[in-house]
């Protein structure tokens, strides 16, 4: 009679196990269960020779509960297999070992290790074809003859015998990953050929964490990409290499296997599309753009890959099939009408929770007798909510499938686009993707792209062929955007154009006390983006040179929605906690009385590593302060960027010249006082309401 040993890391699914322990016992097996499971969930009318759950008893020791917690789980389970009395006499008895899940492999791979005898499987149906193959082969004999399993295994023994006694002893813990042998041994166990991929995966993601308990953080990367090229499955490969990217992003970094996990994805969905399984491919899609457009690796730090080069860095999406397919222009079945002259234009602007930049817009349209116009907030609708946030049947649909997906957007939508002349969506984001599922008939879509979004995913998945007109808050981010967004290049893209946000800036323009010449501004401080502690190092130099000058920060604290946000705001409190004590800086906070609090501002900073257009230095402007404006390094040096978006003497590229500048232009109150006025001037003749208004008009009725 053959003995089969299965292990469990988690309680197995019982219709599954009791069908299986079945045709093992048909097969004429005796089932012998060990493990981690919930006791209570086991059926024990299966007729089980053994049932062991580990550990067993009550409490365990102090010496036993410290030596237990620095393990991980696959470690601590053969910890517990080993030292239980009944769950080795299963072990000992067994002729086949069948790990249930991935938390079982390593126990199944340390039996195989000491023990020649067992066949070591994956898997219960793994297990039932190796009894099979034993029972026609008559495996009675006395040699024993290893399975798949333990043949592919033998590289990574024979590997694992050369590491020193002390090595051995903790396997892949940090304690044998500090040292350079054992991390090279283990790199090349992992990558030897014939190792099955479930086992090279669940080998190789240990050997990662113990690289990574041991500071080996690159050596951890060097591993999975050596593993990763061994992998047959496209999608355990993925799912490696995302698995370091994802623990580098969580850290706060952009991991330097970024494109290849991206790429991994890529490949992955572009085969399953190629099956036919649009879920899968969807799915993995999906899970590129989720590593690809990460907010640590271009909002939450101070540099970018994608500003840095987007060609290179949408390379992989360009390559894509699926990536493709999932922008493929449809069209639409009829050119969008011209605006009407014997009505009202009918206007519906859209948008979702974030109506910031629509004040202006909808207050001046709505008073005006040629427009009607309706506000759509899409938060607002439990229907068109749950559309948005449906992202995978989203993906679904564009690559082919979900036709109800589309049926829900018809009847959610179709109202609005049978109603309205124009569509007028604000943010790139979600709800202007939804408007793109559709035929929009003769309606005309405009969207309106600030800067956050080309950033996102959102512009890679629209169907821009159904868009009419977007429009960009400066010539810097349609650059960006046209270089790295497909749907926005070609014979189906939509015309661009540049306007400036719309502000009501009248309402700035203050007299100020002339002490306020010393006193220097920086609104909102809520992003890294902003890059507060380059305002500091201003500051600092200017105080070595006169300590009359001071720091107010106006807006609330820094938001810290990941590591990377949380690592740059506690540098910045850090170096704010001694200037706020001395009275150098002063935090204003969140405020209600923009220009109220501008009043107390002599010089206006921006210190942005990226801006669409940067709101609160145009306000500063307008107030009288004089404007000093950091070159924002994701644009710097290339056509055009901040010194294209405002006069070139307020740019400066390092805090030494920014330095200079208010030196220069705060040496007595007459230069300073011209500078300002200089500055309002400017600030009101250019981007106040007003003016850009006719720009609205333009685009709108304009054809």
């Amino acid at each position: 009679m053959t003995d089969v040993l299965m292990i469990a890391g988690s309680t197995p699914k019982a219709t599954v196990v009791a069908a299986a322990v079945d045709k093992f016992r048909q097969l004429g097996a005796r089932v012998h269960l060990v493990g981690n499971f919930k006791a209570a969930d086991i059926d024990a009318d299966l007729g089980w020779a053994t049932v062991r759950k580990v550990p067993a008893g009550g409490p365990a020791s102090k010496h036993m509960q410290r030596k237990t917690d620095a393990m991980r789980f696959p470690e601590r389970l053969w910890f517990h297999l080993e030292r239980d009395r009944t769950a080795q006499a299963a072990v000992r008895s067994a002729d086949l070992v069948v790990a249930l899940d991935h938390r079982a492999v390593y126990s199944a791979w340390r039996i195989s290790q000491f023990r020649r005898q067992p066949e070591v499987c994956f898997g219960l149906a793994a297990g039932l074809r190796a009894l099979e193959k034993r029972l026609e082969t008559g495996a009675a004999q006395p040699e024993h003859v290893p399975g798949p399993l333990t043949v592919a295994t033998d590289g990574l023994r024979r590997r694992v015998r050369t590491l020193p006694a002390a090595l051995l002893r903790n396997a892949t813990g940090p304690l044998a990953l500090r040292s350079r042998v054992g991390a090279r041994a283990w790199r090349a166990a992992v990558s030897a050929p014939g190792v099955p991929d479930a086992l090279r995966m669940t080998a190789t993601e240990q050997v990662i964490e113990g690289m990574w308990l041991a500071g080996r953080q690159s050596g951890a990367l060097v591993t999975a990409r050596a593993a990763a090229e061994k992998l047959v499955d496209p999608a355990i490969k993925a799912q490696l290499l995302d698995n370091v990217a994802s623990r580098v992003i969580r850290n706060g970094r952009t991991p330097a296997n970024l494109t290849e996990a991206v790429t991994a994805y890529l490949d992955l969905a572009d085969r399953r599309h190629a099956a036919g399984d649009l879920t899968a491919a969807a799915d993995a899609w999906l899970h590129a753009t989720k590593l690809a457009f990460h907010r640590v690796v271009h909002i939450d730090q101070v540099k970018s890959p994608l500003a840095a080069d987007p060609a290179e860095f949408i390379a992989p999406f360009r390559k894509s099939t699926a990536a493709s397919a999932v922008v493929r222009p449809k069209g639409r079945l009829t050119p969008a009408a011209a605006p009407p002259r014997d009505r009202p234009l009918r206007l519906l602007v859209a948008t979702t929770s974030n109506a910031n930049f629509l004040h202006l817009i909808r207050s001046y349209y709505e008073a005006n007798p040629d427009v009607e116009l309706r506000f759509l907030d899409m938060a607002e609708h439990p229907g068109m909510k749950r559309l948005n946030g449906a992202a995978q049947r989203h993906i679904e649909h564009r690559l082919g499938g979900e036709p109800l997906f589309a049926h829900g957007v018809e009847q959610q939508l179709r109202p609005y686009l049978d109603w309205a002349d124009t569509v007028f969506v604000d943010w790139c984001v979600a709800p202007a993707a939804l408007f793109t599922v559709v035929d929009p008939g003769d309606t005309r879509i405009v969207v309106r792209l600030h800067s956050y979004e080309a950033f996102t995913r959102w512009p890679h998945m629209m169907d821009f062929s159904r868009v009419d007109d977007v429009v960009f808050v400066a010539d810097h981010i349609r650059d960006l955007s046209v270089a790295s967004i497909p749907g926005l290049a070609g014979e189906h893209a939509p015309r661009t154009h540049v306007i400036d946000n719309g502000m009501d800036l009248a309402n700035f323009r203050r007299t100020k006390d002339p002490a306020t010449r010393f006193n220097l501004g920086l609104v909102g401080i809520g992003q890294v983006a902003k890059d507060p502690l380059w305002a500091l190092k201003v500051l600092k130099q200017l105080r070595e040179r006169d300590e009359r000058y001071r720091l107010f920060l106006i807006g609330g604290d820094m938001g810290r929605p990941s590591n990377a946000a949380k690592a740059y705001a506690r540098k910045l409190e850090k170096a704010l906690r001694p200037l706020v004590a001395s009275g150098a800086v002063v935090r204003v906070g969140a405020t209600d009385d923009v220009p109220g609090a501008l009043e107390d501002v002599g010089v206006i900073l921006s210190t942005s590593v990226r801006e669409g257009c940067h709101v609160g230095l145009m306000e500063g402007a307008a107030s009288g302060a004089v404007p000093v404006v950091r070159d924002w390094p994701f644009f710097a040096g290339r056509e055009n960027g901040a010194g294209t978006l405002y006069p070139a003497e307020w740019i400066v590229g390092t805090p030494e010249a920014a330095v200079e500048r208010v030196l220069s232009l705060t040496e007595s109150d007459e230069s300073w006082r011209n500078a300002g006025k200089l500055a309002t001037e400017h600030a009101l003749t250019t981007w106040d309401w007003p003016v850009v208004r006719l720009d609205f008009d333009r685009l709108l009725f304009d054809r």
